[in-house]
């Protein structure tokens, strides 16, 4: 029986397919760029939702102020941050700012006059934060000045913010009491982002970051305020430390306030405080300083927990929220 002859375009598509490291990232309903006939998300789409699906459990780990990345990402309602990258700024690029949040959560700004600003409290596309965040600045910096970016799929190949960033230069935020960072001339707004920007300051927390000690953060709600401390210690070592010093009776920051529990958000472990709505920020500073203190010190013991503090640990453990 004679083989059947291949079709004569057979070999021109199989010319035409692209290798896999040159295939762009394209909608999951496109026709694949590689020239299979199929759609992208049936063909080499499959690969990078696969990749891009992969939860990175401390998307922020290696970057300096990791624990500041991770409150501006899930606490902080208005701050900003100076960025410096690794190969220094474009042509045309005076700075780079990471902002919690950008006028109708745009991942990214390129300002008129090519000043750049990344949204951080935005939805990414996959679950590596950090490599979303890298694609939203990379286009940020290859946007027209005056233009947001749009927010798309990052390709499962692309460079993280640890690929970007300077690793030796610090990470020091600066809290806002609202978003009027988003227009430096707000006589030149447009009605959306200024119906945006009174919207967003008609919901922001009144926050502020403690000195005394890193990724703190104060706020104020109607009817108590709170602390919030990201940590950079490992869920198990904190727990522990945290019941030795609740069954000591040392877990507060003064009369009236109280440990009630802690957030887990992107890896690490966020412990909260009740405060009197009295209690403002500059009140809590010394208490703070003389808590780390008590802290290292238990995160320092290796004895066995007692059967009062497992009963702590136990309690702390049933009033953790997971954020993410």
């Amino acid at each position: 029986m004679a083989k059947k002859r291949p079709h004569p375009k057979a070999n021109t598509a199989k010319k035409a397919q692209l290798v896999d490291g040159e295939i762009p990232v394209v909608g999951a309903r496109e026709p694949c760029p590689c020239n299979s006939g199929r759609r992208y998300k049936a063909c080499h789409g499959r690969e990078a939702a696969h990749a891009v699906t992969a939860l990175v459990h401390r998307p922020f780990e290696g970057l300096t102020g990791e624990c500041d990345w991770v409150a501006l990402r899930e606490l902080v309602p208005a701050a900003t941050v100076e960025l410096t990258l690794k190969d220094g700024l474009p042509e045309g690029v005076p700075s780079v700012t990471l902002a919690t949040v950008l006028p109708m959560a745009w991942p990214g700004l390129r300002r008129e006059d090519g000043a750049v600003l990344i949204g951080l409290q935005n939805d990414t596309s996959s679950g590596d934060l950090s490599r979303d965040l890298a694609d939203n600045l990379q286009q940020a910096l290859a946007t027209a000045p005056g233009n947001p970016v749009q927010g798309r799929r990052a390709p499962a190949d692309g460079p993280r913010l640890q690929d970007l960033l300077d690793p030796k230069a610090a990470f020091e935020p600066v809290v806002h009491s609202g978003f009027e960072f988003w227009v430096p001339d707000s006589e030149n707004a447009t009605a959306d982002v200024s119906a945006s920007l009174e919207r967003a300051n008609a919901a922001a927390i009144p926050t502020v970051k403690l000195t005394g000690v890193d990724s703190a953060y104060w706020c104020e709600t109607p009817d108590k305020n709170h602390l919030r401390w990201v940590m950079p210690t490992p869920e198990e070592e904190l727990l522990d430390a945290l019941a030795r010093l609740s069954a000591a009776g040392t877990s507060g920051l003064g009369e009236g306030t109280r440990l009630v529990g802690s957030f887990r958000a992107h890896g690490l472990m966020v412990p909260v405080w009740d405060l009197p709505s009295e209690i403002q920020a500059a009140d809590v500073e010394k208490p703070a300083a003389e808590f780390a203190e008590r802290l290292a010190a238990a995160l320092a013991t290796d004895a066995p927990l007692s059967p009062e503090e497992r009963r702590a640990r136990g309690g702390l453990t049933n009033r953790q929220v997971t954020l993410n």
